[in-house]
């Protein structure tokens, strides 16, 4: 698997920890959008898209091992990184 686009929109004004929002290409084949990039207490977390459904978060799609989630926050954070 591999990362060939990460699209990244900057809260401009954010009113609470949310910094970012992205869309992830995967091998020119698979888009995954609405990934969040969130600062909690100086840590910086990539939330996987998720829904509220009767009264709790629900996951959409997330990686299913350590590897890929490294993978995903590696190329969101240096995409998030080029925007300062």
């Amino acid at each position: 698997m591999k990362i060939t686009e990460v699209k990244m929109k900057r809260i401009t004004e954010p009113t609470g920890k949310l910094l970012a929002v992205a869309s992830v290409l995967i091998d020119n084949s698979f888009v995954v959008k609405d990934i969040k990039l969130v600062k909690n207490n100086e840590k910086y977390i990539v939330a996987m898209p998720s829904k509220w459904s009767n009264g709790e978060f629900k996951d959409i799609c997330n990686p299913i091992n350590k590897e890929t989630r490294k993978i995903f926050e590696e190329a969101i954070m240096n995409e998030y990184s080029k925007l300062s």
